[in-house]
């Protein structure tokens, strides 16, 4: 292709063009699933008319889509010691999801994003990640769903990833014409303008307010911006605001906001308040005592082996599960889940082909119970689950005996 018609790549492309103090950014809305992306994206940075690349990509997922043997690398120790399980989780059930659509379809969800690495490395361009960190999203997304949402996701959500049957025809038009966390997340999106303000909205505002970032920072005239087309009209009105104060935009779309003071302190109070009861109850008489300490071990410990066990744990990892569950419910600092799934880890440690089959075994739902690692993930979630329905259970047992 020319330099002089370059333009023509855009013709049928949702595009933008915007002159922001110096720098001409050509906002280019992209289908994730299409080849027809992919094949503009490398006729405009080859036209030489770009000296910058700028991808809908966090340091996280670029580093992802470089090194996609990432998960082989995996320190599963690490993991549940830095609380990071439930992120792992998430990113592997999205694995998965995005190869369902890659088999379907001959094309990964994302490959204009690679096509774009690839060629400003080879021709020596500058690279802008410019979207937030996938776990801060995330986060937000959470803290902003309602209750019923959340169990929804947990339960029923995550299933969906594991499907046998093709896409849905819907859910590959939204890939075409929308984000991909707003198509995978869809149901929950839909009708809940808190998570899509997490998911959509604070992302077109996080990426115009970077691109303003790294436009001041660095000699760039021409940026090929590379954007999911459903970001496009978001982040182009946030671009051409000059009013946007770019730093405070950056630093407070990129804070988790801190749970409520009830929440943060609910489950000390909980803690508190059965431990006022066994007080109670021992201060009545002994036996009245020794009965609702057996209530609290039996239901949290019986409750957390359940979901150890469930999670297909080792024998000796639901014998832990059920002797540490009663401990840490009483110190919510400490997980039950925690100390099952560094003892299954101890018990069975996942050998290297394990974590060589983990992106394969993720795939399916049947995977992730024969995998050891993602055995492991799966240890930690349902033992907590079991630990946290047992302190509940036996919470109210125990009322009820006092009353």
């Amino acid at each position: 292709m020319s330099s002089e018609n370059w333009q023509d790549a855009l013709a049928d492309q949702p595009h933008r063009i915007i002159d922001h103090n110096g720098t001409r950014f050509v906002v280019l809305g992209t289908a994730h699933v299409s080849q027809k992306s992919v094949d503009v994206v490398r006729e405009l940075l080859q036209s030489g008319q770009f000296d910058t690349a700028a991808i809908e990509l966090d340091e996280n997922r670029y580093q992802a889509i470089q090194d996609p043997d990432r998960f082989r690398k995996l320190d599963i120790i690490q993991v549940i010691r830095n609380g990071q399980t439930g992120l792992i989780a998430t990113n592997l059930a999205l694995s998965a999801y995005q190869k369902r659509l890659a088999d379907q379809l001959g094309i990964t969800p994302g490959a204009e994003m690679k096509a774009a690495i690839d060629l400003a490395q080879e021709r020596d361009l500058g690279l802008w990640r410019i979207d937030r960190d996938i776990s801060t999203t995330m986060k937000r997304a959470w803290r902003n769903m309602r209750f019923g949402d959340k169990l929804n996701l947990l339960f029923g959500g995550f299933a969906g990833f594991f499907e046998k049957e093709a896409v849905s025809t819907d859910d590959i038009e939204k890939l075409k014409t929308g984000d991909m966390l707003e198509s995978t997340f869809a149901e929950f999106a839909q009708g809940n303008p808190s998570i899509y303000q997490s998911l959509i909205a604070e992302r077109d505002q996080y990426m115009a307010a970077r691109l303003k970032q790294e436009s001041a920072n660095n000699d760039s005239r021409n940026t090929l911006v590379v954007i999911g087309a459903g970001h496009l009209e978001g982040l182009s009105k946030h671009l051409q605001d000059e009013g946007q104060d770019t730093d405070a935009t950056v630093a407070e779309l990129d804070t988790v906001p801190a749970k409520s003071r009830w929440l943060k302190w609910l489950p000390w109070i909980i803690v508190a308040i059965i431990l006022a009861g066994f007080v109670l109850g021992f201060s009545r008489n002994a036996d009245m005592g020794w009965g609702m300490v057996k209530t609290w071990v039996l239901y949290n410990g019986v409750l957390a082996a359940i979901g150890a066990a469930i999670a297909g744990a080792h024998p000796l990892t639901v014998l832990t599960a059920f002797l540490a569950a009663p401990l840490t419910s009483l110190n919510p600092a400490v997980a039950a889940g925690m100390v099952a799934a560094l003892t299954e880890a101890w018990i069975r440690k996942p050998k290297v082909e394990d974590f060589e089959r983990l992106q394969t075994d993720a795939a399916s739902l049947r995977g992730w119970w024969k995998n050891p690692v993602t055995r492991i993930l799966l240890v930690f979630l349902l033992t907590n689950l079991g630990s946290a329905i047992g302190t509940w259970v036996s919470g109210f047992k125990i009322f009820n005996q006092l009353v």
